[in-house]
């Protein structure tokens, strides 16, 4: 217990107790400790209460006790913040991680998913049936900050956005009503949830679409750092059928058997490919991955979908310490390489990476006022990501990143992704939701006046 932890009254406590199912984990309890960590260690909050919600109307009765308590709410699904905002110093955090079922309805291919699930849990169920939709690059991602935030991944040229494939969601709001939100019933809140980052309330379940997706053409490719590879994979991107798909990587060469020992901890450009193609189409993929330059290894192998949503968790596990900024941009311009090329050599650890997300294809077919996701003319999302093992290494960082993003800043869009935000990118709110931001501060205003759902990249009422 710190000095931000207030206890809670004995009473409170028991009024609490009373009216959820699910474990109360309180300073002093055994899990305490293990409960209040998050993924990012930078982040080390005390809250007075952790609440293990083991069903919906666990998590209306928490929403009703911390606005009735005028408590300070951290909400909680699979943990990885990247901001640390799934806990809070002195308030409540509802944790939705017991709430992790899954329905998979294979005629109508959908599959019902509760907000407590990993994208390894929806990868797991769906794939099952031959499905799949667009969710996050490490597995242990939970589905409801990726999809509020927007929600990108390796199938989005094909499939568009997360977000895009949200049919409805069971949502708490900040005056304990539970609506299923869906184009008819509520459709403010439907199209705020999807790309709002979590303003208007606590998403339970989402029903999304899923879509045929077997055994892809997948894994990592490495070449040197240079501007002719960068130049090859925006050629590559730009050639490609939806049904292609490539996150390009900025990192220092892996210790892996496929890539030569001189190039282990140096800086190079990686691409994890997925092709979700005919099979017979492979050696052409294959033959288009060399063409964008020297390959130095490759591990591009048929896989199960699944699999391809794994190959970043050992190198990025709960516990390592994160700082990080997000940009858009309408193309890879050969000034931004200069940039990339520049301040990637300077890339600080093995863990640590710029990414490059394409977002084109079927992300553009949806209009920029369809949904809260405002970005629909960018065809590139960037993550300035390092990742370290100490504090201190990545407060040493964070000066690293903010020269980089400075840098980079008069060659993309304004804004950037929502979920590649840190703490000290308040100001940069409003240029993240774009031209939507009016209207969901109305929708805020309308649902949420008392922002009781404040801890986001939050959308004042």
């Amino acid at each position: 217990m710190t000095a931000l932890t207030t206890p809670l009254e004995d009473a409170l406590l028991e009024r609490l107790r009373g009216a959820v199912r699910g474990d109360i984990i309180e300073p002093g309890h055994p899990a305490y400790d293990e409960a209040r960590q998050v993924y990012n260690a930078m982040y080390d909050k005390h809250p007075a209460v952790i609440v293990r919600a083991a069903d919906a109307e666990d998590a209306i009765a928490v929403v009703d006790f911390a606005r009735e308590q005028d408590l300070l709410l951290a909400v909680r699904g699979g943990n990885h913040s990247f901001s640390g905002l799934g806990s809070c110093d002195g308030g409540v955090v509802l944790d939705l991680g017991r709430m992790r079922g899954i329905r998979v309805d294979p005629e109508a291919r959908t599959a019902l998913v509760q907000g407590g699930c990993t994208w390894a849990d929806v990868n797991h169920a769906a794939h099952a049936f031959g499905l799949a939709t667009t969710g996050g690059v490490v597995s242990s991602t939970g589905v409801g900050g990726l999809t509020t935030g927007g929600g990108m991944g390796h199938l989005a040229r094909r499939c568009g956005l997360a977000c895009d494939n949200v049919l409805a969601a069971d949502l708490v709001t900040a005056d304990g009503r539970f609506l299923t939100c869906d184009e008819e019933r509520h459709p403010d809140l439907f199209w705020a949830v999807r790309g709002g980052g979590g303003n208007v309330g606590v998403v339970t379940a989402f029903t999304y679409r899923l879509h045929p997706v077997g055994d892809v053409l997948g894994g990592p490719v490495f070449y040197p750092l240079d501007a002719d590879v960068m130049r090859g994979y925006r050629e590559l991107i730009a050639g490609s059928d939806e049904n292609f798909s490539a996150l390009l990587v900025i990192t220092l060469g892996p210790p892996v058997p496929f890539l030569p020992e001189r190039w282990h901890g140096r800086p190079v450009c990686g691409l994890v490919v997925c092709w979700t193609g005919p099979p017979e189409d492979d050696r052409r993929i294959r033959a288009r991955l060399e063409d964008v330059g020297p390959v130095l290894g490759s591990a591009v192998d048929r896989v199960p979908y699944p699999v391809i949503n794994t190959l970043f968790d050992e190198m990025l596990p709960a516990g390592l310490h994160h700082y990080g900024k997000g940009h858009f941009s309408r193309d890879l311009s050969d000034p931004a390489i200069d940039v990339h090329l520049s301040y990637g050599a300077m890339t600080p650890s093995l863990q640590s990476a710029t990414v490059f997300f394409p977002i084109d294809g079927a992300c553009h077919r949806i209009g920029p006022e369809e949904t809260a996701f405002a970005y629909r003319d960018a065809a590139f999302s960037t993550a300035l990501s390092p990742a370290l093992t100490t504090r201190a290494a990545c407060e040493s960082a964070a000066g690293w990143v903010r020269a980089y993003s400075a840098a980079l800043a008069p060659h993309c869009l304004r804004g950037g992704y929502v979920n590649f935000m840190d703490h000290d990118d308040d100001s940069r709110v409003r240029a993240n939701y774009r031209q939507n931001y009016d209207h969901l501060a109305e929708i805020k205003r309308r649902h949420d006046p008392g922002n009781l759902f404040r801890l986001n990249h939050n959308i004042a009422p």
